[in-house]
Order: C-alpha cells, then sequence, then structure tokens
C-alpha cells in the first residue's frame, strides 16, 4: 500500500475516536502492553516526558519541544489529533516522520493489528515508540490522547509526569466531576516519578496529592510559582499558564544528570515555537484586515479562555464560524457565546461531525443567530464576503473545523 492507501487503510478499518467517537474507547491497557510487546518494547530505550491535561497538552508538548531542540537534543513529539496529514502527530525536531515509515510500520504488522483489533490510537503509538527508538531521540514529548489512566500511551515510565489542568471534557468516558477526571488524569503518576501540576482546584488538588504520596512521587504545583513573565510566539491569554508549566518542567529535567538547558535555551525556545515544531492552531492569525483568528478550543474550560480574549479585542462586527461534534454537550458550550456576533454554523466534515441545522437550532434557544452553511469552506468564504476591514472573525467550536481552514 502507498501512503494514501495505508492512511486510508488506518482511518477506515480501524476504530479512531476522533473520527467515531465512543465506539473507539478501549477500557483498558491490555491491548497497549500486547502491542508494545509486539515492538520489543520500544518505549523503555526512549527518555519520555508524560503530558496530560484537559486544555493546553499540545501547547506545553510543543513548548517543550522547542526549548530542548534549542538546548542541542533530539527531540521526539508524539501528539494528537493532527489538523491536516497524519503524519503531523510524530515528528523529530519538527520534521514530520516520512511517508514511507508509515508505510513500513503498517505493512509489516498489518496480520497483528488485524487479529488483535487494534485501535487506529493504539497502532498509532505504537509506530510513535518504534520511530522513536529506532531514530535514537534524545527525550520525547509523549501527549496522552485522553484521560491518562487508560491511555494507550501509558505504558511508559518517564522522566517527569505532567499534568496541564483539569476541565470537564469526555465526561461520558472519564466522569462528571472533576475529582473523577482528575483520578483519570493522574493515572500517569509513577512511583517515584516527579509529577508537575499546571493548574489545579481544591477538589483536584487533593486526588493529585493523595497520588502522588500513593506513589511516592515528588509533587510540584506550577501555577503556585512567583517569576518575570516569559514572551512566547505562542500568543493567547492561557499560554501564561503553560508557560509556568513548561518552566517547573524545564528546572527538574535540569535536575537529572543528562540534560543541561540553560535560561537562554528557554527563552529561545519559547520565542520559536512554531519554527522549531510547526505546532498550528492556537490563538492562530490568518489574517489582519479583519483579524482572523483560529483555535482549537473545544470545551467549557478553553472556550471560556478563548471568550474572554475575543472581548479584549477592538472590532466593529463579531463573526463566529462555528462547527461542532455531535457527542459535544452543546448546553455547556453555546452560553458562553456572545450573542452580538453574526454566526456562520457549519459541519466538520469528519463522521463526528454534528448537523449544522441541529446546531442553529440549538445555538438559538441561547440567543445566538446564524445562518447554515454547507461546509466549513462555504462559511469561510461568507464570512469574509460579509466583513468589513475593521471586523473580527473567529473560526472555532472544533479542531475539525480549524483543520478544513488550514
Amino acid at each position: 500500500m502507498n501512503y494514501q492507501e495505508t492512511t486510508n487503510w488506518m482511518f477506515n478499518q480501524l476504530p479512531m475516536y476522533q473520527l467515531q467517537g465512543a465506539s473507539a474507547y478501549k477500557k483498558d491497557l491490555t491491548n497497549a502492553h500486547l502491542l508494545v510487546n509486539h515492538l520489543d518494547n520500544p518505549q523503555k530505550n526512549i527518555n519520555c516526558i508524560h503530558v496530560a491535561g484537559t486544555n493546553g497538552k499540545g501547547s506545553t508538548s510543543h513548548m517543550l519541544a522547542s526549548i530542548l531542540q534549542e538546548a542541542g537534543y533530539k527531540v521526539g513529539l508524539y501528539t494528537s489529533p493532527h489538523l491536516k496529514d497524519f503524519r503531523e502527530r510524530i515528528k523529530i525536531n519538527g520534521i514530520e516522520i516520512s511517508e514511507e515509515f508509515v508505510c513500513d510500520f503498517i505493512n509489516q504488522n498489518k496480520v497483528f493489528f488485524e487479529s488483535n483489533d487494534m485501535s487506529f490510537f493504539e497502532m498509532t503509538v505504537g509506530l510513535a515508540f518504534d520511530y522513536f527508538a529506532k531514530e535514537k531521540v534524545d527525550i520525547a514529548l509523549v501527549e496522552v490522547g485522553m484521560g491518562g489512566r487508560l491511555d494507550a500511551t501509558n505504558v511508559i515510565i518517564p522522566l517527569v509526569s505532567v499534568i496541564t489542568n483539569i476541565g470537564l471534557d469526555h465526561t461520558q468516558f472519564l466522569g462528571n466531576t472533576l475529582e473523577a477526571i482528575a483520578y483519570e488524569k493522574a493515572g500517569i503518576i509513577k512511583t517515584k516519578i516527579p509529577v508537575i501540576i499546571g493548574e489545579y482546584t481544591d477538589e483536584t488538588k487533593a486526588v493529585f496529592l493523595a497520588k502522588a504520596k500513593e506513589n511516592h512521587s515528588e509533587i510540584y504545583f506550577a501555577s503556585d510559582l512567583i517569576q518575570e513573565p516569559l514572551t512566547s510566539d505562542l500568543i493567547g491569554d492561557y499560554q501564561v499558564h503553560n508557560t509556568k508549566t513548561v518552566l517547573q518542567t524545564v528546572t527538574i529535567i535540569n535536575s537529572q544528570k543528562e540534560f543541561k538547558i540553560s535560561e537562554a535555551n528557554v527563552k529561545l525556545g519559547l520565542l520559536n515555537v512554531v519554527k522549531n515544531t510547526g505546532l498550528e492552531g492556537r490563538w492562530q492569525q490568518l489574517g489582519e484586515f479583519p483579524k482572523i483568528i483560529c483555535d482549537t478550543a473545544h470545551n467549557k474550560n478553553g472556550l471560556e479562555i478563548i471568550m474572554k480574549q475575543i472581548q479584549k479585542e477592538k472590532f466593529d462586527t463579531l463573526h463566529i464560524i462555528l462547527g461542532a461534534v455531535n457527542d459535544k454537550d452543546l448546553d455547556e458550550i453555546l452560553p458562553l457565546f456572545p450573542s452580538d456576533a453574526i454566526y456562520y454554523f457549519c459541519k466538520p466534515n469528519i463522521p463526528r461531525g454534528l448537523d449544522s441545522q441541529i446546531l442553529k437550532e440549538k445555538a438559538t434557544q441561547f440567543g445566538l443567530t446564524g445562518k447554515v452553511y454547507n461546509s466549513v469552506s462555504e462559511s469561510y468564504t461568507k464570512a469574509l464576503q460579509n466583513a468589513s476591514k475593521s471586523d473580527f472573525i473567529f473560526i472555532g467550536g472544533s479542531t475539525f473545523v480549524v483543520a478544513e481552514i488550514l
């Protein structure tokens, strides 16, 4: 199979949570352990930083990767989901895995995947570990897909575990309280491995402290750091929290004898995240007159921050291109959106995409008015036609809406 045929097979034949939802969720790590054993446990040959959290784990992982690259290390980066090309998920020093490696890995292990009912995410994790081990990376940033305790990435023993924050998302899998979700995320805390918590509440702090004590793990609360703010090329108010988490992580990594990261590496790394890693979709500006911003925030915590940031902008009229997936709790997120904007309702082009007419009808209940469009691109074209140079266009609601624009 060529690359296109290989990725089509991966997307279509095996469950993929991003596209299909609940049917792709696995309730234990049996398959993940089976997979890495089949691959001769490549994860045991990689220094890792494990990153979980409701929001910010992507930005945090990319910031850390950029800093480590500036320090001269060969850095693996595993994240999800991708925006345009599957290979975005697996990079070394900002360069995507080759099409050839993807094809060879799938072709060599296809019979095993089929006979053991491996999910899309499980085999992608196996691919990343195999690639990083064979390429002999110095360190790899491994981002959790969902949750932590039962995530396929949770077969690694990292140098440090990072939990950015806790919010209500994927509640049908992780629980509908902050404590329950914190428990799932805390599942990445390993025996005697330090853990860094980015943000916490009273409810979640108790969960983290208990898990760290149980595992004899040193625990650090990054949000308690008092520091001079450092500038990053990742703009957006929420990056302040992520930067604190990153700095605390660097401090811990620096205390481990094989790594040396200078203040200059940190400053340059934060200033060159996009250049070094290729990260997209985080308060990303696509145009100036009118100002056009897209952001992949898609849950209550993330969207609250985004809406506050939009309010700080100066514009005449706000245009919002909005799409969602069909398992999103609209009663939770739609009240966050301003009623004085013009809405362009659209459906992401994936099986999980929510019908735009349904989205509009639900949005109307919260005073949000606009028109329905047949596609994300059509809604974007119409917004550009309608907006004056002094207006503001925001694109979001779903990672997949942003992906189609980019």
